[in-house]
């Protein structure tokens, strides 16, 4: 019977932790991402490398690095109880970055759908 409680626990608190982050994230289409990201003061971040960034990049976006060191460094310099937008190439990297910003503290976070290369295909 214990055992079964344990385990009970342990899946209530995986189903939890699942519901906050689906909450805290929401995934918009590169229609409502513009709409919500255009002549506003807002915190968008594009996680793609410095790189990607120099090729292409969304008007007032700042760019913090999946990939760096200072991945967290950098996003503990911005405001968590302000909306963040994020995108990325493709999406991939974008969630992971949303991920870890819920565990970070962040309460509102919105992600491109398909990345910056589904965001350019819709101009």
């Amino acid at each position: 019977m214990r055992k079964i409680l344990i385990l009970f626990v342990i899946a209530a608190s995986v189903f939890s932790v699942n519901a906050q982050e689906k909450d805290a994230i929401v995934l918009l289409t590169p229609t409502d991402f513009k709409s919500q990201t255009e002549n506003k003061d807002i915190q968008l971040i594009d996680v793609r490398t410095p790189e990607e960034f120099q090729e292409i990049y969304i008007e007032e976006a700042i760019n913090i690095d999946f990939y760096s060191e200072d991945f967290e460094v950098e996003f503990n310099k911005l405001d968590k109880d302000q909306p963040v937008y994020l995108y990325c190439r493709s999406g991939y990297r974008s969630n992971q970055s949303a991920l870890k910003l819920v565990e970070m503290g962040f309460t509102e976070i919105y992600d491109l759908e398909g990345g910056i290369l589904n965001y350019n295909k819709e101009k």
